[in-house]
């Protein structure tokens, strides 16, 4: 198994923290290796093993196949849009338990839990990158950009008057996508980890959004409107060429999340008059529901099994 990795001095001590509570370190999302938990979020407040009496946004987790339900966080308050690490031995989600949706990291099993970031405006998407940095979006300057925290240090990514939104590190950490509404509406770029290199992969009128890597580093998964509604489709990661359409429904398909091994993708659907979790072969285009819940599932993430 990797190593934990070096996500600064809260993962430090998160590791420390974990140690002491004898939890067991698990091995990663865009990232290579075998097929292990799918972590998201939801409201439900039925099913076995869920102490959710208030509906607000927890984390769980549960097998690929959506057998093994796990509840990880417990509070009153929204837990959101989980992310796995390299390696999986640790998951970074969005939080307003403080008051403020902040960055928060925990161990998989969700017994040791952390804040990251204390900043009067909203953090929220946060993702990690194979070196241990944070990525995520923030409503700072008056709008949302793409921060990177480094050894606790944070830099403006984007720093641009526009909207910009839910990135994603590449597998090798040297690529960030996302999604930025500076061209009028949303589109996905990419850019180097340390903001040079912007490049725009997707043109087109209506929006396209959640980006998310193939463990290859290849292609981008994302969400497009082009259809009259939104379904996951995937892209060379290089130009934005070679669009595939993975998913036609007459009603919202988004947020997917690639598997490790590259071959499904996870994503949340309302084809069924509710938001439920959903995965999608890349190669065949066969779908499989994961939940079937009448509460709102969203924001898949899953985790890789490095040997």
């Amino acid at each position: 198994m990797l190593v934990a990795l070096a996500l600064g001095m809260a993962l430090a001590t998160l590791v420390a923290l974990m140690a002491l509570a004898g939890t067991a370190r698990e091995a990663q999302a865009a990232f290579p290796g075998n097929n292990g938990k799918i972590a998201f979020a939801s409201k439900r407040t039925t099913g076995e093993g869920v102490d959710n009496p208030t509906g607000d946004s927890e984390i769980f987790k549960m097998n690929p196949d959506g057998t093994g339900l796990k509840q990880l966080t417990f509070n009153t308050a929204s837990d959101t849009n989980p992310s796995f690490s390299a390696d999986g031995s640790v998951v970074v989600f969005a939080s307003n338990r403080d008051g403020n949706s902040e960055i928060y990291l925990m161990s998989p099993d969700g017994v040791t839990q952390l804040r990251v970031t204390d900043n009067t405006v909203p953090d929220d998407s946060p993702v990690v990158s194979l070196e241990g940095d944070i990525a995520y979006q923030s409503l700072r300057d008056g709008n949302q950009e793409i921060i990177v925290r480094e050894a606790g240090v944070e830099r403006n990514l984007t720093n641009n008057s526009a909207e910009d939104y839910s990135p994603a590190f590449s597998p090798d950490g040297s690529k960030i996508a996302f999604e930025s509404y500076r061209d009028g509406d949303g589109e996905i770029y990419v850019t180097d980890v340390d903001g040079t290199n912007l490049k725009k992969l997707t043109k087109n009128a209506v929006p396209d959004l959640y980006p998310d890597w193939s463990p290859d580093g290849q292609r981008i998964a994302f969400t497009s409107y082009r259809s009259s509604n939104y379904d996951i489709s995937v892209m060379n990661a290089s130009d934005g060429t070679g669009r595939t359409r993975l998913t036609r429904n007459a009603t919202s398909d988004f947020a997917p999340a690639w598997s490790p091994n590259g071959k499904k993708i996870a994503f949340t659907s309302r084809r069924n008059g509710n938001y439920d979790i959903y995965a999608v072969n890349a190669g065949t285009k066969v779908q499989k529901r994961l939940t079937t819940n009448p509460a709102l599932d969203d924001a898949p993430s899953w985790q890789p099994i490095v040997n």
